[in-house]
Formats: structure tokens, sequence, C-alpha cells
């Protein structure tokens, strides 16, 4: 039952994608905490992300009886000839492919350095919270409003988080289905006291040196 728990937040029972995306995790931990201690080296401090507000987009104009096509505009234009328009041809700069938390590469230090310098701090941290499954039901509450102050105010995306989420909890219920002798219990937002059975203590409690629950088996002598 315990396994489950962490293993809901995860996605997937397998352990070694749950390992893989904890060491990543860390790894990326790291990386951003080269990263703040070399600004802080330099007395730089982290600048805020304001979130820009969003416009409505107007609705395009109906075209009237008698305006020329864009076909025709086109060919009344300098050049006379309108080249036809492929998908997916766009002026814009390609963007960098987003954080894929089912991507289970290990990215090498230096890529994760190059990664963490070009992005927000929030995005940074948002992917580390996905890797080392961190969700709001695993942390205290001043923990997390902590967590939820960064990512609002440094670049992070809520959205994102919770799509996350939900789509972990859709593959991982999908594999319980498969298996009729897992346990038939909830399994989703624990409470407290089952995190601290499971976990040894809440994101953002100091641990406990001897935690309660089930003792490991070992070999007879």
């Amino acid at each position: 039952m315990e396994f489950a728990i962490l293993a809901g937040v995860c996605g997937t029972y397998t352990l070694p994608t749950i390992l893989a995306r904890l060491q990543r995790g860390i790894l990326r931990a790291m990386a951003l905490e080269r990263y703040l201690l070399a600004r802080a080296e330099k007395g730089r401090e982290i600048g805020y992300v304001y979130q820009r507000e969003r416009t409505p987009a107007k609705p395009a104009a109906k075209p009237q009886k008698g305006d020329p096509t864009s076909e025709e505009a086109a060919r009344e234009a300098p050049g006379g000839r309108a080249d036809p328009v492929k998908p997916g041809d766009d002026e814009r700069t390609p963007k960098r492919p987003a954080f894929d938390p089912d991507d289970l590469r290990i990215p090498t230090p230096e890529e994760l350095d190059a990664e963490v310098r070009r992005r927000p701090i929030g995005r940074t941290i948002l992917s580390i919270c996905m890797d080392l499954a961190v969700i709001p039901s695993f942390c205290t509450g001043p923990f997390w409003n902590q967590i939820f102050d960064t990512l609002n105010d440094y670049g992070g995306s809520f959205t994102t988080l919770f799509k996350i989420r939900e789509h972990r909890e859709t593959s991982f219920q999908k594999e319980r289905d498969k298996k009729p002798d897992t346990w038939g219990f909830t399994w989703r937002h624990p409470p407290p006291e089952t995190v601290r059975q499971v976990l040894g203590y809440m994101i953002g409690e100091a641990p406990m040196v001897d935690p309660p629950g089930p003792r490991l088996a070992t070999a007879p002598p």
C-alpha cells in the first residue's frame, strides 16, 4: 500500500522509471544550486517574472462583397505571384522543446547548467517538483505556500503542474486496472498521517531519526 501512494504520484509502478525521474530531479536541483550560488557571488539578484495579461483576440473582419481574396491581393503586389503556404510555415524563431516529464533521458551536467541559465527559475523548480513527486498533499502548508509563491513570482506554471499530475494519475490507474491483485484502497490525496507513515515526515518538516512504519525483514543470522 505504501509503495502505491508514492508510485501514484510518479504515474507508474515501474521502479526504473521512478528512479530515473528521481535522479534527474536531484541533478536538476544541483544545477540550480550551482547557478544561484554563482549569481550570489557576483551580487546578482533574481528578477521577478511578471505575468502578462492576455488580451482577447479581435475577431477577424468579415470580407465584404467585392474585396479581393488573399491570393488576388498577392498577385497584385510587387512580384505578382502568391506562393502557397505550407503546413508548419512560421516566421517566428522555432521554440526549444518543452520539458517532457515522460522523457526519461538524463541530461548531462553541462546540458542542465545551460537549461537552468536560459529558463526562468520558476520553470526549473516546476520541473524539479515533477521529477521528485512534490505535490501539495505531501507537503506542509507553509512549505507548499513557499513553492506557490516561488512559482507564481518566477515564471512557473501551475496549469502545467496539475496537468502532469492528472496525466500521471490516469496512467497509474490504467496500470492498476491490469493488476487484479492490487490493493483496493484510495491512493489519491492521502491524509497527512498516511504521508508521515510512508515518508516518515511531511515535506517541509524535519526528518525523524526513527520514523514509524513497518520494518524491512532481514535475513536470519
